[in-house]
């Protein structure tokens, strides 16, 4: 099932040409139970609680009857029975805590394993999927969907079981009390049913609409915070809030909606309900006045009759918060379906102790999904041997990016194989292969965590020497050292407390300290003044002596000392040599040169 955009003004379509808004079966809030299963021990102690405060809550009708007919009439037996009302009560009290403390701890438990499970399921995911999702809509649903769940297994459940309890216990006491006036009593439940199950289809889908406008409302946060640079700098704040109004606006349009069909179902179902125990009350007050029954009997049966008309009432909301809760669930468990194209083999292939680095393309082909008619690479063959540096140069769309994301086995070709060190990359599992591979992107991402912690991402093993070392190779440890904290100095979302160039050199020191073997370069040097860009190309030297290097360079000036430079164009090789050797055959390399260096 594909994870895909939301529709303008409706239904999400899941690819399969069935819009999602109309698919959220009460029954997905089954795959809550495994998680469920794992706390067993307060599962059963929120069951056992849930037995004595119902049990509790049945007696204290009993106990009032005792109250009326022997406390209030004879006086001799007033004090024990008001022991026993005050016993019931304590119990009941004490019950109800236990039953509320269990319930809300597993609800907490549940909606934490549910969460580390859906988020380790989505960092697993292959990049197709991210390249088809949007970040947003993710997030909310680790948060808003959740939170449902939260509720649902929290409170909702506990109430749902609780209310079940006391209707059936109600109803058997009221017949056990009174049978003409039970009778009457259960002729309101069908009337109640009805609306229930009609406004209930109806409610499920306008939950579904309002979940699906809160997500969207939170991707267009989440966008926007993003790149709060480049909306300040354009002075776009007005046009963002406006925007964002808008969108929390259709949030609320669709909530009112959601609000007002369970507020009037709730209205009608509670209305029958109690009207029919009105009528009920007012046939047993005749009785009571013909000394049919005795006013005790009376008390205890219109307690009865409250506490299954209350039951059937929080029923009715249950059954609202369950089907908002159903959507949700239905849209993580869309989510937890979704199966990695990318996968390590049943039995993967070892790598070599020792990898060499030599690598190989062998007549590669690849589209990215959706575009068939316009392959990213096209008969792609190359070979680089070990501790070789091979610049990738050509125009924007030339495919350079996409033999990165080959060799990282981000994709897998349509046709054609990937070798390393003679092993092709499909048999392997994906995480050694890139375990063995150094990059350092074009855009470095930088963690919201310390100067220390950014660069161990490299290698999460590292001492602080180790890392100080690599943060000296890569002329880092000098801001870094300035800083207030030193290397414990919080950089910031995305590294906002850096320059664009002091990102880039904590990135190259977080290559630095992963040690690999092959070592990926995409505009390494972009985001540098010429002094940090001389000072971080000496280290950058040192760090590609011995190992296999791929450069992705628009500034023809960072490779002229790679021992081969590989032209592309439109997903092939169109040409390959050194700079001299290039700039002689006066094709695409010398025409993208002349641009450069037209001085």
């Amino acid at each position: 099932m594909a994870f895909s955009r939301t529709r303008r003004g409706g239904a999400r379509d899941t690819g399969d040409g069935a819009p999602e808004g109309a698919k959220a079966p009460i029954g997905s809030l089954r795959t809550l139970w495994p998680f469920v299963l794992r706390h067993r021990g307060l599962f059963v102690a929120w069951l056992v609680a849930l037995a004595a405060s119902s049990a509790a809550t049945l007696s204290l009708p009993v106990a009032v009857r005792h109250v009326i007919d022997r406390g209030f009439t004879s006086g001799s037996n007033i004090d024990a029975t008001f022991a026993l009302l005050l016993l019931v009560s304590l119990a009941l009290a004490f019950a109800t805590a236990a039953r509320f403390f269990f319930i809300s701890l597993l609800g907490e438990r549940v909606v934490a394993d549910l969460r580390t499970r859906l988020y380790g399921h989505l960092v697993g995911l292959d990049q197709a999927f991210f390249e088809r999702s949007r970040s947003g809509e993710l997030v909310s649903r680790l948060s808003a969907d959740t939170e449902l769940l939260r509720s649902v297994v929290g409170s909702t459940i506990s109430v749902a079981l609780r209310s079940v309890v006391m209707v059936l216990g109600s109803v058997v006491m009221l017949v056990v009390t009174s049978p003409t006036l039970a009778a009457w009593t259960l002729v309101g439940i069908p009337l109640f049913v009805l609306p229930l199950v009609v406004g209930g289809r109806r409610l499920q889908k306008v939950s579904r609409a309002s979940q699906d406008r809160v997500a969207d409302a939170n991707m267009l946060a989440a966008e926007t915070l993003g790149a709060i640079r480049t909306v300040q700098a354009h002075a776009r704040e007005p046009y963002e809030r406006g925007r964002f109004g808008d969108a929390v606006a259709q949030t609320v349009a669709t909530a009112r909606r959601r609000i007002g069909l369970q507020a009037l179902v709730t209205a009608v179902a509670i209305s029958l309900v109690f009207g029919a125990i009105v009528l009920v009350l007012w046939s047993g007050a005749h009785d009571v006045i013909a000394g049919d029954m005795s006013a005790g009997t009376l008390g205890q049966f219109v307690l009865y009759a409250l506490f299954g008309g209350g039951s059937v009432g929080a029923l009715a909301e249950v059954w609202n918060e369950l089907q908002k809760a159903a959507g949700g669930m239905g849209r993580i468990s869309e989510l937890l379906e979704q199966q990695p194209g990318i996968a390590a083999p049943a039995s993967p292939a070892p790598l070599p102790a020792r990898v060499r680095g030599e690598l190989r393309f062998e007549d590669v082909r690849f589209h990215y999904p959706g575009r068939d008619d316009a392959p990213a690479l096209e008969g792609f063959s190359l070979q680089v041997e070990p501790g070789e540096t091979v610049a990738l140069v050509g125009p924007s769309g030339a495919g350079k990016s996409t033999v990165f994301a080959m060799l990282l086995r981000f994709h897998d070709p349509q046709s054609g194989r990937i070798l390393v060190d003679g092993i092709d990359i499909a048999t392997l599992d994906p995480a050694t292969l890139r375990g063995e591979i150094a990059l350092v992107p074009q855009q470095p991402s930088i963690f919201a965590a310390s100067a220390r912690e950014n660069i161990r991402y490299g290698r999460l093993e590292a001492d602080d020497a180790a890392i100080e070392a690599a943060a000296a190779s890569a002329e880092a440890h000098e801001f870094i050292a300035a800083q207030p904290h030193g290397y414990d100095e919080q950089l910031g979302e995305r590294g906002a407390r850096l320059s664009g160039g002091q990102q880039q050199r904590v990135a190259i020191a977080r290559a630095l300290l992963r040690d690999a073997p092959i070592l990926l370069l995409d505009e390494a040097t972009s985001a540098l003044d010429a002094q940090s860009e001389r000072a971080v190309q000496t280290a950058l030297e040192h760090l590609m002596a011995g190992r296999t290097t791929l450069v992705i360079a628009h500034r023809l000036a960072t490779i002229l000392k790679a021992d081969r430079i590989v032209v592309m164009d439109r997903g092939r090789i169109v040409a390959q040599g050194t700079h001299a050797q290039l700039l002689a055959q006066d094709g695409l390399y010398a025409e993208l040169a002349r641009l450069q260096f037209i001085d």
